[in-house]
């Protein structure tokens, strides 16, 4: 059996999972999130624990045990805790800063670049060098992320870019003079 898959997720307080067929809907103090799992995986709710099985012993089967258990997990995370993702920016006169629901970043282009926040994500720019996507839904929230850092990588000569905070850019050395020559 999966190793996750097996493993149970205990519902903590004040987060209750309703599974109706195949429709699983999480609520929380966060907000509610549903789901419709496989038909190759069982779900059952227990009071406040949540099993995951699976109905064959196929390889498909055995991959989607694992899956579906790793995703009502973060759904149960989402509406509890919620998710976040901090990213920084480097670069002499970078910037970004909220317009309603507009990103707006200054990262060296001719023009601003403008980034709608999509529904069920919320981003805010505490000061002009960073921002924080925050939201319920890991997919959503990873996935805006990884958009804004796609519009401007960090490049490896001089590290300016949007990257993700504490992430390590490796350093390339740029043309080394030798001197002499004729």
């Amino acid at each position: 059996m999966s190793r996750i898959g097996r493993s149970p997720i205990t519902l903590p307080a004040g987060v209750e999972m309703n599974a109706k067929g195949r429709e699983i809907t999480v609520k929380g103090p966060k907000g509610s999130l549903s789901w419709e799992h496989p038909r190759r995986v069982e779900v059952s709710v227990d009071g406040n624990v949540v099993r995951v099985s699976r109905a064959r012993d196929d390889k498909r089967s055995r991959e989607l045990h694992g899956l579906s258990r790793a995703l009502l997990n973060n759904m149960v995370l989402g509406v509890s805790e919620g998710f976040e993702k901090k990213l920084e920016i480097q670069g002499v006169g970078y910037q970004a800063k909220m317009q309603g629901k507009k990103l707006t970043m200054q990262i060296g282009f001719s023009h601003p670049v403008e980034m709608q926040v999509p529904e069920g994500v919320t981003c805010e720019c505490p000061d002009a060098t960073h921002i924080v996507v925050t939201g319920i839904d890991k997919q959503k929230v990873g996935q805006f992320a990884a958009e804004i850092r796609k519009v401007r990588k960090p490049e490896p000569y001089k590290g300016k870019g949007i990257r993700y905070e504490g992430e390590v850019v490796l350093r390339k050395a740029g043309k080394a003079f030798v001197g002499g020559g004729g």
